[in-house]
């Protein structure tokens, strides 16, 4: 292929069999032969490995590389993706814990706000920067290569809650194995395994005194869980039962992932839609209940003192941030496979009021069953359960448990919509983290990164299903998550709309999609969201509590891990701005600082046409 015509590089399907041997074709003309107008008879053929610009065949246009990246099917199947991704486990199992660990409606207010002016434009942002330059969540820093690490941190992130994640599918495929049972086994108590004397039958419909605990709940601790009462003296070990779950979910997330979009769009049509259904029908149940009504005004009735606590807004934006997906890297992957003009913008708008719609559905239905249970335990809503991540596997299966027509069938929907959610969300987060690793060793075929994330992602995840795993799975979740995703997220949107600049960043939406925008988007951009989260950081630091795991404390060693994992992943931004420094070719450490917070040459879009006359409208 060494004296082969430019015609036969561009054409990829000529390639044959060593299309996937050499996702990376690149073809450098030396200066005389671009003066002379020729330079195919003896082309520089340049190693896969370094070559920057990804894993795809490239075609060669003067200077630049023009890549033929995966694209969608089609548009639906981007916007079904991106709704099953944040409209997932975030809303119907995140949401409710988050909601009534911190009050019910005191909650509710900054959780709407938050939405409305850091969310939806965060949102928008991740996307428009996808679209507009093709790359996933680490080459997309091209734009300021000083903050590079970013990406690399949110991949830490996205790997910590995504191994967790598959561990709540696993909880899912338990309950669903389960539903199939005559009797569902968390209806009545069985004093003879796992029930002790102050359990009452979830099934029932009377009041009883407030020492009582629903059979749903004593089921999932005692005999789901075995949970223990502490860790100080170490975690246990796996479950078989559960890991068998797990180990199931992660081979349905392989199977969803092992073609790229091409697969995982195609589930999105399933796993976007059905799970509305489910929910709508447990609503419908649940407001019927005696003392539905209680659960949902303290729902939806604000405690206004509770608006002053930093640590409720600090909730509602770590809540946001999972509710959307946003800060993890994954709308920036969706988006990069979007052809270029698409309009993310309309997607922006329908995808964030389907997130905020389907959380207040969530809201209503759990804090309706939790009203019900406050009325039959003779207790207050805010003390009729545990906090923590089990609620959902209690207060939706007492619900179920109520159904006077076919519990069973009603059971195994519910379970299959929440294993769905949890397969649309983990496949966008685990789909973000396999284009990162692709990207930077496009050599290794896709199937192969896949494989090994998933069997990766397995063996971390039997942490969850061990007597302790609910004790590191909240843990995980406050440092892994939360924390380092609030973090990252200011240093993105002040690295946009500051270093890179908000006009430029307007220039280049208009360009790509012909949206002038208003003064909403640029006042959260530049003021709001940087300001606000800032200020919520600094007086949640002022005001630090220690997570703690049904009110007990960690032992100091869980702290200290927890600590690390923030510590690396947040330690990526200030390592990754020292290798960009290291590695520029400026003379001066003043030329290195301001080459390193300028964009690429190569940033911008990919299609030749597109950059050139982006070229032009820069001047």
């Amino acid at each position: 292929m060494v004296k082969g015509s430019l015609d036969l590089i561009q054409d990829d399907s000529s390639l044959g069999k060593d299309a996937d041997r050499y996702p990376v074709t690149a073809i450098k003309y030396t200066n005389e032969e671009k003066k002379s107008g020729g330079g195919v008879e003896n082309p520089t053929f340049e190693d896969p490995s370094n070559i920057e610009d990804g894993p795809h065949i490239s075609k060669v246009v003067g200077e630049v590389e023009e890549e033929e990246r995966e694209q969608w099917s089609h548009p639906i199947e981007f916007l079904l993706s991106c709704i099953a991704m944040s409209v997932g486990l975030g809303n119907v199992w995140r949401f409710p814990m988050t909601a009534y660990e911190n009050g019910g409606g005191a909650f509710l207010i900054p959780y709407l706000i938050v939405l409305t002016f850091i969310g939806r434009p965060l949102y928008f942002m991740e996307l428009a920067l996808g679209q507009f330059s093709s790359y996933g969540s680490v080459k997309v820093w091209k734009v300021v290569p000083a903050v590079k690490g970013v990406g690399y941190g949110q991949m830490i992130a996205t790997w910590s809650v995504v191994t967790y994640y598959c561990s709540i599918m696993g909880l899912t495929v338990f309950y669903f194995v389960m539903s199939f049972n005559k009797v569902l086994p968390w209806s009545v108590c069985d004093y003879s395994s796992w029930a002790d004397d102050n359990c009452v039958d979830a099934s029932s419909n009377f009041t009883f005194n407030n020492k009582s605990r629903s059979s749903s709940e004593q089921y999932f601790y005692n005999y789901v869980l075995k949970m223990a009462d502490n860790i100080d003296d170490g975690i246990g070990v796996p479950d078989w039962r559960l890991s068998l779950c797990l180990l199931f979910s992660w081979a349905v997330l392989f199977f969803t992932l092992a073609k790229g979009v091409q697969s995982s769009g195609k589930v999105a049509y399933f796993t976007a839609l059905f799970p509305y259904v489910v929910l709508f029908t447990l609503l419908g149940r649940g407001v019927t209940l005696p003392g539905a009504e209680d659960g949902i005004l303290y729902f939806i009735i604000p405690q206004w003192e509770k608006l002053l606590d930093p640590n409720v807004w600090y909730a509602a934006v770590t809540q946001s941030f999972f509710s959307l997906s946003v800060g993890f890297g994954a709308i920036i992957n969706f988006a990069s496979f979007n052809k270029f003009q698409h309009n993310v913008y309309r997607d922006a708008w329908i995808i964030s009021l389907a997130d905020t719609l389907t959380s207040l559905l969530a809201g209503f239905t759990i804090f309706a069953i939790l009203g019900n249970l406050a009325h039959e335990l003779d207790t207050d809503v805010k003390n009729v359960v545990r906090g923590g991540s089990g609620l959902a596997f209690i207060s939706y299966p007492d619900a179920l448990a109520k159904f006077t027509w076919t519990p069973q069938l009603f059971a195994v929907l519910f379970f299959l919509m929440l294993f769905t959610l949890g397969v649309g969300s983990a496949a966008g987060l685990t789909g973000n983290i396999i284009t990162i690793i692709c990207d930077q060793f496009p050599a290794i075929p896709k199937i192969y990164v896949t494989i090994v994330i998933c069997i990766s992602g397995f063996l971390l995840g039997l942490i969850y299903v061990t007597p302790g795993g609910q004790w590191i799975l909240d843990l995980v979740d406050f440092f892994g998550g939360g924390f380092i995703i609030y973090v990252l997220i200011i240093v993105e949107t002040v690295a946009i709309n500051h270093i890179y600049s908000y006009s430029s960043f307007l220039r280049d939406l208009k360009f790509m999609m012909g949206v002038n925008l208003g003064i909403y988007w640029k006042f959260c951009w530049i003021f709001f969201i940087p300001v606000s989260l800032s200020a919520i950081l600094v007086y949640s630091l002022v005001d630090f509590n220690l997570p703690t795991f049904a009110s007990k404390a960690y032992p100091q060693v869980a702290y200290t891990c927890g600590w690390i994992l923030a510590a690396v992943a947040l330690g990526m931004v200030p390592v990754c701005f020292i290798h960009a420094l290291y590695i520029n070719d400026k003379s001066s450490l003043s030329n290195k600082l301001m080459s390193v917070f300028r964009p690429k040459d190569t940033w911008g879009p990919k299609r030749r046409e597109d950059r050139e006359k982006w070229e032009k409208l820069k001047g």
